[in-house]
């Protein structure tokens, strides 16, 4: 389904926003907005969606989303039935973050943080507890209490451990470009991959976009960002497929197709290894009935590993049939033909 724009109100005079938010059950919106959130759920357990990302969560969850990636949690039941499950949130702005970082050095920091949260990031038992023992201040009345246990929050979980949640890309904007903190030939890689998935993409390419040697790129991909270049390729390619499954109706042929993978089985396969499930299952997590941004094209698309089958073989042309009688005229031609034959074998 098609995810929903939530405006975030700040308030006047407010650099932050905390929202604290208590519930029988939290409901499944799927939505977005240009702010960074961080969220920790209390006596709530069930699942959680973050871009592709589709997982149980539970006691004390704690996770940063970054700006229009799609998400929400869903639970229908609380881990204390006795009380209400209970979301505190905290949002902010990235330029915000970032010009503070710029002119302040005690929270240059947050440029860590916003960087590793690029793909959403959940944090860990320990980080929840470090947020949790500062609600008090976090939840002050005091507008400046508040700041002040925001930004301590945010710049201790630049350090604190955590798992990446969404494939790179995943629901990413079409306009967004590389994030300025790569080295400007690594950019253009990355950029090449992002406007290249879909194609037969080889390493080559990627070394002459930045004039590199393949060495120093696969260097490059396992230091800076922790995998093969070719695993990086095809967590692109499935953020991208994970985007058409939530909001279309396309067949799974299709999305392949239109996602960089040669044949529907090599696609499934790299699917179930990466998310755990199938497309198909994995387009059975959201709400039906709200897919609609493309209607289901005509199957044209062929996959890669047809393009360079042999041409079909022109049809051998055979001479015309003659044209067959008309009706009445052979009717006449089949009565003359019974009279000759019932003349001839008359007894004499």
């Amino acid at each position: 389904m098609k995810p929903a724009y939530e405006h975030v109100e700040f308030g006047d005079h407010c650099s932050v926003r905390v929202y604290h938010r208590r519930l029988p059950r939290i409901p499944f919106e799927w939505h977005h907005h240009p702010e960074y959130e961080l969220t920790l759920t209390l006596n709530s357990q069930g699942k959680r969606y973050i871009g592709d990302s589709i997982g149980e969560y539970h006691a004390n969850d704690l996770v940063l989303v970054p700006p229009d990636l799609p998400h929400t949690w869903a639970s229908n039941r609380s881990i204390d039935p006795s009380a209400q499950q209970v979301a505190i949130v905290i949002w902010f702005q990235g330029e915000w973050a970032r010009r503070l970082a710029d002119c302040c050095p005690e929270y240059a920091a947050l440029r860590k943080l916003l960087r590793r949260a690029a793909c959403g990031l959940a944090f860990d038992a320990s980080a929840s507890a470090l947020v949790q023992s500062r609600l008090d201040r976090l939840l002050s009345d005091d507008a400046r209490r508040r700041l002040a246990a925001a930004l301590d929050i945010l710049c201790d979980l630049a350090d604190a451990p955590g798992d990446p949640l969404a494939s790179p890309s995943s629901f990413r904007q079409e306009d967004r470009g590389p994030t300025g903190h790569e080295p400007e030939r690594f950019a253009r890689v990355l950029a090449t991959i992002e406007t290249r998935f879909a194609e037969a993409l080889r390493v080559s390419d990627l070394c002459d976009a930045a004039n590199v040697s393949e060495r120093s790129l696969s260097r490059y991909f396992e230091h800076h960002i922790g995998e093969s270049v070719g695993r990086y390729i095809a967590r692109i390619r499935i953020g991208h497929a994970c985007r058409l499954l939530s909001n279309t109706v396309l067949p799974v042929s299709v999305i392949a197709a239109r996602s960089g993978f040669p044949n529907v089985a090599n696609f499934n396969r790299q699917f179930k290894a990466l998310r755990k499930m199938t497309p198909s299952q994995f387009r059975a997590q959201f709400p039906r009935g709200a897919r609609q941004d493309e209607a289901v094209p005509e199957l044209t698309q062929r996959p890669r590993s047809l393009e360079h089958a042999s041409a079909p073989k022109p049809a051998r042309s055979r001479a015309p049939k003659p044209a067959s009688p008309s009706g009445s005229a052979a009717r006449v031609r089949s009565a003359s033909a019974l009279k000759t034959r019932a003349a001839a074998q008359k007894p004499r």
